[in-house]
Parts: structure tokens; sequence; C-alpha cells
């Protein structure tokens, strides 16, 4: 008997309408129950090709936030597997009965907002969360704090006003000397009859800015202020944010505050010559003047969003190894400024892979050089929690390449001692235990010719105060130095 034949039936959104995991995790959902099909003889087959379907969709929205979606059968159920890695955020995703965009998916960071919050103003803002060019989701996330987007919108502000073109713009002024055209029919209407002879009403050509753009910017950051105003309870980084918005407002004090239309606002985007600085500050005040919020859990629709957070970790690790460099004189380059890449030489070049090799942070002293590569992973996790025959194989043969490609690092260096060093993020709570137990750094040590190479693993907290970790780790230098 030939295979009964069934269509697939419109399937109505589910109440979990957001997937929701942290960072570098996985989570199982049964697919029957996701898609909220009925239980029958077929529902099996059914969730099967839904499953696959909705990974075959949305494959291209998942590599946006670092997610592979895959499915297994356990012999009673199709289950979907959503894996993370080092991207947090939320977008939208499409339904595979409706093709249109009825889910969600939102990546929380492992390590909460309480604490990345300090992080971020210690660090002066150099990473932030990048808004997507995606459809709006369904919710609106009340879990990340609105400082976050506040930060995102003040920034993409204070680039607007430094791109503003100025251009000549007609001011109509009363004025007690002339200038420009005088509208002596107003002076003679308005000015003679109250006694105010001095008051010529003047127009006159003027080249400053755009007033009606800096209107909206006022308008724009006011709005973040008073939200920031509530928010101080959250720690010194929002006095940081509050004293940006401040600094932007004495910017555009002398405009009028102004609420664009939406039709003003998509004219301001059309305009010829404009740069991305132009049309990021316009998507800014657009947000704020819709009251979006980003994307997540709660019942408000959300801007889709997205932070690599294995650029926010390399960016706090700098922000330590500058202070160790300053502690103990040494001269730091930086992978972020491109300033520790060095090309590989291939012969013939067009059969070279790897291109150059770019440690993350150099810190380079006369006689011993230090190179560290940041890793945002949970090795250390899992290290600290079981012995190296414990861990699992994929986790041993991940943490072995990040052991190579630092001792590649170390090749690059010219003084007789040299110091790799492999660093995995932490809680506050694991990094003051390490402290007390005098287990900071783990060390080993060989000759290299007539080099000395120490390989270090250590681990930074994931909390503000970059100062009191630099001063652990700068101990730890001086012995090498003094040695």
């Amino acid at each position: 008997m030939p295979p009964r034949r069934y269509s697939l039936p419109r399937v109505a959104p589910a109440s979990e309408i957001c997937l929701e995991l942290q960072d570098h995790s996985s989570v199982r959902r049964s697919a029957t129950r996701f898609f909220e099909l009925p239980k029958d003889r077929y529902s099996t087959g059914k969730a099967g090709t839904l499953v696959e379907q909705f990974i075959n969709l949305n494959r291209p929205l998942t590599t946006l936030l670092d997610v592979r979606l895959d499915r297994t059968y356990d012999g009673n159920d199709v289950e979907l597997i959503i894996s993370s890695g080092s991207a947090v955020g939320a977008i939208p995703l499409v339904s595979p009965s409706t093709a249109k965009y009825d889910y969600g998916l939102v990546i929380q960071p492992r390590f909460p907002w309480p604490g990345l919050g300090p992080m971020l103003g210690e660090m002066g803002w150099r990473i932030t969360p990048s808004l997507l060019k995606l459809p709006l989701l369904h919710r609106s996330e009340r879990r990340v704090p609105p400082w976050v987007l506040s930060s995102i919108i003040l920034v993409r502000l204070s680039a607007l006003l430094n791109s503003l073109t100025r251009k000549f713009e007609l001011v109509n002024e009363d004025r007690s000397s002339p200038r420009g055209r005088i509208d002596w029919g107003q002076y003679a209407r308005r000015s003679l009859p109250a006694g105010r002879f001095l008051s010529l009403p003047c127009t006159y050509p003027e080249l400053e800015e755009d007033r009606l753009i800096k209107g909206a910017i006022r308008y724009t950051v006011e709005r973040h202020l008073r939200s920031l105003e509530t928010q101080k309870e959250n720690g010194a980084f929002v006095w940081q944010l509050i004293e940006l918005a401040q600094r932007l407002l004495i910017k555009v004090q002398l405009a009028p505050v102004y609420v664009p239309t939406p039709n003003l606002l998509q004219t301001w985007m059309r305009r010829p010559m404009r740069s991305n600085n132009f049309v990021d500050g316009l998507q800014a005040i657009e947000w704020t003047v819709e009251e979006r919020g980003l994307a997540g859990l709660s019942d408000l629709q959300g801007l889709p969003w997205r932070m690599s957070m294995d650029e926010f970790f390399e960016a706090w690790v700098e922000t330590v190894f500058a202070s160790v460099a300053r502690s103990t004189g040494a001269q730091i380059k930086t992978g972020r400024q491109s300033q520790t890449t060095r090309p590989i030489e291939w012969q013939p070049s067009y059969l070279g892979s790897q291109k150059s090799l770019k440690p993350d942070i150099w810190l380079e002293w006369e006689s011993t050089t230090l190179i560290v590569d940041a890793k945002y992973k949970r090795h250390w996790e899992e290290l600290s929690r079981h012995s190296w025959s414990q861990v699992e194989e994929e986790l041993r043969e991940r943490h072995r390449n990040d052991l190579f490609q630092v001792l590649a690092y170390a090749n690059l260096a010219q003084t007789p001692n040299v110091i790799a060093c492999l660093v995995y993020p932490c809680t506050a709570e694991t990094w003051q235990d390490l402290k007390a137990g005098e287990r900071l750094v783990h060390k080993a040590s060989f000759s290299a010719g007539t080099r000395a190479v120490h390989l270090w693993l250590t681990a930074v907290p994931m909390s503000a105060n970059a100062d009191l970790v630099a001063r652990e780790m700068s101990e730890s230098v001086r012995k090498v130095l003094a040695a």
C-alpha cells in the first residue's frame, strides 16, 4: 500500500513564540509542542517536516547570532536543538507555515547585564550592541535594561552631530541693529505701536547646521536623559551616559525641540551624499520617536540587535592589560588597532590559507614580551570543575587549538623571555576564590633555543574594576621581569 499523503496544516503561532537561551549553551524543544500540532498518528511526520523547513528558512538569520539549529528524533518525538555561540541579541524567525516573522530568538549573556554595564563604562563604550536591519520582533525585552538602548542611541547621535554639514539658512529675528532685509510693514504694525522703536524684524542668511535635525536630536537626547535619570542606582556607568547626554544637549541647546514626522524622517534619509553616521543617527531618532525597545521577551514590539561577546571580552581584557602596561612600564599594542598583525608570506601567494597572525594584545619590555589571547569560552569553568581526563574530548581539542594558537604567536617575539597567556572569563566569585587560593595563574615553562617560553592560563572576572585585576596580573609579570 502506498504511503498516505497529507498536507501540512496551518499552524497558529505558539504561546512560546520566542526561543531563549544563554550564549555558549544549547536547549531542546519538542517540535510537536512548539508548533502546537494535534497529537495523532501523523504528528511526528508533520513535526519533522516543519522543523526541517524551519531550519532551512532561518539559517541566514541564525547565522547572524552564531546560532546552529538541528533536529533529532528520540523514538517518540522530534526535537528542535538550538545551540548558541559567542553572540547575544534577538532576531525574528520565519514560520514554515505562514512564511512570516511569527517567531523570535533571544540569546542572553551568561554573565548578567548588571555586571556588563559597569564594564562597558570602564571600557569607554568601545563595544555596544548593534541594531540589525530586520523586521521588528513581536516582543520587546524588559530584562535588557533601558540604558543599553540609550548607550546605542547616544553614541549614534554624537556621530550624527559630528557629521552634520553647515549650510545657509534664512533666519527671522527681531534685532536692535539692522541686518539683511528689514520688514518695514511688520515694523509699522507691531513695533511702532508698542513703542519698541529698536525692535527691527530682520531676515538674513546664517551659516549653520540644520536646525530641524538639531531640534530632533535635542528631543531624542532629552527623552533618553529622563530615562537615564531613573536608572542611577545601576552604577557609575549610568552617570557616564548622563554626562554624555548632557554634553550633547549643550551642542543643540539653541535649537528648539522638534519631533519629526515619519514622512520628514524618510525625506532626510533620501538626502544626497548622506554618510553612514547620518543614516544611523536618523534611525536612532526614529526609534525614540516610535518608542521602540530592544527585542526580547515582553509584550511589546522590539528592535532586532546583536553584540559579539568575543569582541566585548577582548575589549575588556585590553582594558585590564592596558592597566598592567601602565603600572609596569610596558609598551602595549593591540590587535583591535591592527598594531600586532604579522603577515604570512606564501609561495606562491594564491595557494595560502591563513594570511596573517594577529595577537589580541602585545606587551613588551626590554627583555620580556607578553602576548595575550582572549577567549570568551567556557573552558576555564570546565577545567576548574573537572580534571583533564574528565573533560569531554571536544572541549579538550578546542583547548589544544587555543594553546597551539597562542604558542604560534609566541614565535613572533624577539626577546629572551616570552609569556604566552590565554585569558578566559569567569564570575567575580570564582575570581575571588582563585585569588584566595593563589591559583589565579596556571603556569608552565619550557626552552625554545635561547629563549625561555612561559605559558600562562588565567581568568578575569566579568565585573568592573580593571585596576584590581591588573594589580594581581602585574605581580606575576614583575616576578618574570625580576628573574
